[in-house]
């Protein structure tokens, strides 16, 4: 789960990391009073879209004046910002974050995520903040600096001055950097991230550091435990179908193929997308049902997939092992009948019961096109889709 800037700062400022003063606004009034209440000189309008590249996109601008704020948030609010992460379509601006100017004398980056291979979380830090981390490590990897935190000592406050030493801050700033980076690690731990970032920390022209700007993704498997995490939701900048298939625990993904996929498990998704695009086609979707899907669940998953405009066939693929082959082959059924089915649909059963399913599936009467392993599956549907 995603969450805005402004929501970012919040929980950093909760575990004593230094931000600029700003107020998240939803009309261009509300920017314009938010700008009178901060009392500043120089002002901040930002976009507030789960997108990086907000800059670049023209969803950043700087105001110098009451009326300079309201023309900026009058171009940005409603604004269709389009930046790299967005993808062409771009993302409407719904809300935006007003703050009050930083006088910014250098850049840096810190990041949170975690290392499988080692089982720690890993903080990253480079001296070449406000750009994509991705660019600093494919031009230059040696300005990232990576340490492995031992999660039974956490972040030390002396292996975070040696972090803020190698990236370059100044010896008069090093222990206020100390502070961002250890509230920036019980931040990560405590509400369960996946990834935190800081793009970038700013060293102001009096030595003081600040967090310019915040980004988190949370675990969402753990967000039971963290309803203040959940009332940060915003379903607006998130996909409508996906949303749906949350309401029946279904894990789907839009994608930009014609061929849709109904599959059971997480690395069977993954190879039949793969096979898919083998055979030269393009998945629509990555879409998991689970081990022990029912026939409702069947049923609103083909649901989800038809509301794609863009679907020209729909490819089964299940192994049964909890989920047996007869119970899901009767699903399938139900649920075509149920949606009026007006695409191609190719299935391929193995496991618990395939026989009996493959005879449900044969006994249907539908137009249902049968593959026996996962090549001539893809095959079928790659050639159905392309109305061969």
């Amino acid at each position: 789960m995603k969450i805005h800037e402004y929501q970012g700062k919040e929980i950093l400022r909760q575990f004593g990391v230094p931000t600029p003063r700003g107020k998240a606004c939803f009309s261009v009034d509300e920017a314009v009073l938010a700008a009178q209440d901060l009392g500043a000189t120089v002002w901040v309008v930002k976009a507030q879209i789960h997108a990086g590249g907000r800059g670049k996109g023209g969803g950043v601008k700087v105001a110098r004046s009451l009326e300079e704020v309201r023309l900026a948030a009058e171009q940005i609010l409603g604004m269709q910002l389009v930046t790299h992460q967005t993808g062409h379509e771009g993302q409407r601006v719904r809300r935006l974050l007003v703050e009050e100017g930083a006088q910014i004398a250098r850049e840096f980056y810190l990041g949170m995520v975690i290392d499988r291979d080692a089982q720690r979380v890993a903080l990253l830090a480079s001296s070449e903040g406000g750009m994509e981390i991705e660019e600093v490590a494919m031009h230059s990897p040696e300005k990232i600096h990576t340490l492995r935190i031992d999660p039974l000592a956490g972040l030390r406050a002396d292996e975070a001055a040696q972090v803020a030493r190698q990236i370059g801050i100044p010896e008069a700033s090093v222990a206020g950097t100390v502070i961002v980076l250890q509230g920036l690690y019980r931040a990560f731990v405590e509400k369960e991230a996946m990834l935190a970032e800081i793009n970038p920390l700013v060293l102001t022209a009096d030595g003081h550091v600040l967090a310019l700007d915040a980004k988190f993704n949370f675990d969402s498997n753990a967000l039971f435990r963290h309803p203040e995490i959940v009332a940060f939701r915003d379903l607006d900048e998130e996909d409508p179908a996906e949303i749906e298939a949350s309401k029946f625990d279904l894990s789907y993904i839009s994608l930009d193929g014609d061929i849709a996929c109904l599959v059971n498990g997480a690395g069977l998704a993954m190879a039949t997308m793969d096979i898919i695009k083998l055979y030269g086609g393009n998945p629509a979707n990555f879409l998991d049902v689970g081990g022990g899907a029912s026939r409702e669940k069947v049923t609103e998953a083909f649901k989800l997939m038809l509301k794609n405009p863009n679907l020209k066939a729909i490819l089964v693929n299940i192994f049964g092992g909890i989920m047996k082959c007869d119970v899901i082959a009767e699903g399938i059924v139900a649920a075509v009948r149920e949606v009026h089915l007006n695409v191609p649909l190719v299935v391929r059963l193995e496991g618990t019961n395939v026989e009996l399913g493959k005879m449900i599936l044969a006994e249907s009467g539908l137009p249902i096109i049968s593959a026996s392993d996962m090549a001539e599956a893809a095959e079928k549907v790659v050639a159905a889709a392309r109305g061969n």
